[in-house]
């Protein structure tokens, strides 16, 4: 049961939302355990590979080069450095590497073939590799489906009728485009939002709607808590109540039994209990480590101890669905083999003794 038939209007999945609490989270719960194992949690990183400057206007986001906050710029990460880390989140729980780079869309350039080589190197220390890199093609989803990607995540954030309240710089159609690129590729969908933006509940549920008219809706669906971060648009906005979150997470959890719904963003303003609640009510995965991209996050010794408290167990990799094949990827080879076609012709020039000729600037 991809989705259930009896919250398939947006007026049903209002009525569901609205819902005395502890009778949602005993609905939910109830039918988390019939898909789900209820104490199994994957514990999942989030690594920036490329940090600022993104070109957008995300009112949310503190990464757009528009506004004027306290994150700084970063290239793109080296495939070294991005392997290190892996092995990092991996030997403190992480079964899935989620990449995010600041880009508006990926672009046929050295720095995607450079993603392209981190996500082959991920995926070769099974861990479950997850990339959220803007808009891309269908060509593009090709060769990260080939590289071993097991998920793109691109967000809808909140409903069609919101989001120009949002973001103008995207419209609600790319972001649908892009999902179907995913999916066309083979590539397991993960699409979610954030609420906490000014929105209604309508819109909370007008997002769960577009994931309900999908053909095939995702594999998982974030959910995220506005954390408002100064500089942005969106600063100002209150924080919402924990019991927003648990909601929210029941509703998921009901209207998309089979869908793996991901604790995601403002954890770090819920207390244990409030966590509790949402692990209850179907949420079966969190973002481990400090940071989340450029914003705050519980600690890996905290989630630990909390995992111990509830009788939490982190889930494997690929328990929901077969670990990707890395194939080679033709542009990378072709490239190397020119490389290495270069670095012998000249082993060859100074074995006859040629020497390049050094220029001094004075």
């Amino acid at each position: 049961m991809k989705v259930n038939p009896a919250y398939s209007t947006k007026e049903a999945l209002i009525a569901l939302y609205n819902k005395p609490l502890l009778e949602l989270v005993f609905e939910a719960a109830t039918i988390h355990r019939q898909f789900h194992n209820p104490r199994e949690v994957q514990m999942s990183s989030l690594l920036s590979i490329k940090t600022g400057g993104c070109a957008e206007d995300c009112g949310y986001c503190p990464q757009a080069a528009r506004y004027h906050t306290d994150v700084e710029a970063h290239k793109l990460m080296t495939v070294d450095s991005v392997i290190e880390q892996a092995k990092n989140a991996k030997a403190n729980g992480s079964s899935r590497l989620c990449m995010g780079a600041a880009w508006r869309e990926v672009r046929d350039n050295k720095d995607f073939d450079n993603v392209i080589e981190m996500v082959q190197a991920v995926n070769n220390l099974d861990m479950e590799v997850c990339c959220t890199l803007g808009m891309m093609n269908e060509n593009q989803a090709k060769r990260l489906k080939n590289a071993g990607l097991f998920a793109y995540n691109h967000n809808l954030d909140t409903s069609p009728e919101f989001y120009g309240d949002v973001i103008s710089t995207r419209e609600y159609e790319d972001r649908l485009n892009t999902i179907d690129n995913a999916r066309k590729a083979g590539i397991t969908v993960c699409s979610g939002g954030i609420i906490g933006m000014g929105e209604a509940v309508e819109d909370r549920m007008g997002m769960l709607m577009s994931y309900m008219q999908m053909e095939t809706p995702p594999n998982s669906i974030p959910i995220n808590a506005l954390v408002a971060v100064e500089g942005t648009p969106l600063e100002n906005q209150k924080p919402i109540e924990q019991w927003e979150m648990i909601r929210m997470v029941a509703t998921t959890r009901i209207a998309f039994p089979e869908a793996v719904v991901r604790l995601s963003a403002g954890r770090t303003k819920m207390n244990m209990e409030g966590q509790a609640l949402c692990f209850m009510a179907g949420a079966g995965s969190i973002f481990a480590g400090d940071k989340l991209l450029t914003t705050p996050n519980p600690e890996f010794n905290e989630d630990k101890e909390m995992f111990e408290i509830l009788g939490l167990i982190p889930k494997a990799a690929f328990t929901e669905g077969e670990k990707p094949e890395t194939l080679p990827d033709p542009i990378i080879e072709a490239r190397k083999a020119k490389e290495a076609a270069r670095a012998q012709q000249l082993e060859d020039a100074k074995a006859k003794g040629f020497e390049p000729r050094k220029v001094t600037v004075s």
